[in-house]
């Protein structure tokens, strides 16, 4: 009987420290890189910039010349936040966008998106070069 009891304990205590440890995985980004990031100056309107896609033929089918994507960055809380808009150039080689910033101030690291399609602003035009 005593055996029974000492289980269920350890697995109440168990089930209770089980949130914690998923928590765990989700975490903000180190302080270190949140000051990186204040560091680097913003991208502003008609501003060149370089942005990461993964060149598959979703991303091809989706994404053109011309087209406007809508620019997030992520939050502490991991929710995104509109900062701005761009509009693609070029295509620069196969994992490469180059854009036009038509409104908002971007950072390295925001995210541009058009549908489920998903790209990262990585700089000014410099690595897309």
């Amino acid at each position: 009987m005593k055996h029974i009891v000492l289980m269920l304990v350890v697995l109440l205590f168990s089930s209770m420290l089980l949130p914690l440890a998923a928590g765990a995985v989700s975490y903000p980004a180190p302080e270190e890189r949140n000051e990186e990031r204040a560091a680097t100056p913003a991208m502003h309107v008609a501003s060149k910039i370089c942005l990461f896609q993964s060149g598959t033929p979703e991303v091809k089918a989706t994404i053109h010349i011309q087209d406007t994507l809508i620019v997030y960055r992520e939050l502490p809380s991991h929710e995104l936040k509109k900062v701005g808009k761009i509009r693609v150039v070029s295509f620069v080689r196969e994992d490469y966008l180059m854009a036009e910033v038509i409104e908002g101030e971007l950072l390295p690291g925001d995210i541009a998106k058009k549908g489920d399609v998903a790209s990262l602003v990585i700089s000014s035009d410099d690595k897309c070069r």
